[in-house]
């Protein structure tokens, strides 16, 4: 199993907002340098994170991205769902209809269990604290 390079670059983008000044926004070019993200890949990236309400696009001259307050309080789970949708490591955990074996299954106990635990840990892994981290490393000591 493998994060999306889509989920990862969404991950870099917010970490890289959340470090900025509250109010403080990044156009899309500086934004694409500072994370080493493709100019339109990023585009469609910062839809999708727009579109969950954790940034906010702003046009015109002084315009870019900025962090709403539902993006400072977004986990990893967060971001990574406003991406790709949904975080399912199988599909007998989508819906108690998408596999007819998920009772006789010895597998299914591990796939929930395995499940349970990656929700659990992007879901306390907030993009604000990561950001924290990431300033406290790059400031001189």
């Amino acid at each position: 199993m493998r994060v999306t390079r889509a989920s990862d670059y969404a991950i870099r983008v917010m970490i890289q907002l959340a470090t900025l000044p509250k109010g403080e926004r990044q156009s899309l070019p500086a934004l694409a340098r500072s994370t080493d993200v493709p100019v339109s890949f990023l585009a469609k990236i910062l839809k999708s994170l727009s579109q969950a309400g954790l940034v906010l696009p702003r046009r015109g001259a002084i315009g870019g991205f900025e962090l709403l307050p539902k993006g400072h309080r977004a986990t990893m789970r967060d971001v990574i769902e406003a991406v790709e949708g949904p975080i399912i490591l199988n599909t007998c955990l989508a819906s108690r209809h998408a596999c007819h074996r998920r009772l006789c299954c010895p597998a299914h106990p591990v796939w929930k269990k395995a499940q349970a635990a990656l929700l659990a840990v992007l879901g306390t892994s907030p993009i604000a604290e990561l950001a924290a981290a990431q300033k406290e490393s790059a400031s001189p000591t």
